[in-house]
């Protein structure tokens, strides 16, 4: 019944799933659906860090390569990229040794976005993320300089 149910209604399946770990009622669990379940979660929290990660490194390109656009508006986004980005480290601590490959993952999509806001060319920009994971993280670091 359960694996029917986890296909008419994933609501009601995950109410009745979670109550049946509460009860300690293990041999009644559809142990196929809630491992998928928990591989997603776990496969949405990479993807959220990814994405942020895309926006801040965007942001901090322009911030770099395009001084002009340095907007009050700009820096609330580094911040608040920054500070989602530490709270989902916070909420799961293991995400911060895949940040090395994420942040070369999203470094593509971040260099073609900070390309198309800017006019600029994505060979401007470095083939690849120069900014330190302390520095993609520290609230205080605004790219002052073209890096060469």
């Amino acid at each position: 019944m359960s694996a029917s149910l986890y296909d008419q209604d994933l609501y009601s399946w995950a109410m009745q799933t979670a109550r049946q770990v509460r009860e300690h009622r293990f041999a009644e669990i559809d142990c196929v659906h809630l491992a998928e379940e928990l591989e997603s979660m776990g496969k949405t929290e990479l993807r959220a860090l990814e994405s942020r990660l895309v926006v801040l490194l965007a942001h901090l390109l322009i911030w770099e390569h395009q001084p002009g656009n340095r907007t009050k508006s700009r820096r609330w986004t580094l911040i608040e990229q920054r500070k989602r980005i530490g709270r989902l480290l916070d909420d799961s601590p293991s995400l911060r040794s895949k940040l090395p490959d994420l942040i070369a993952d999203a470094y593509d999509s971040a260099l073609r976005w900070a390309a198309d806001e800017t006019g600029m060319e994505e060979g401007d920009f470095p083939p690849a993320c120069r900014y330190s994971i302390e520095q993609v993280m520290d609230t205080g670091f605004y790219p002052d300089t073209v890096i060469s």
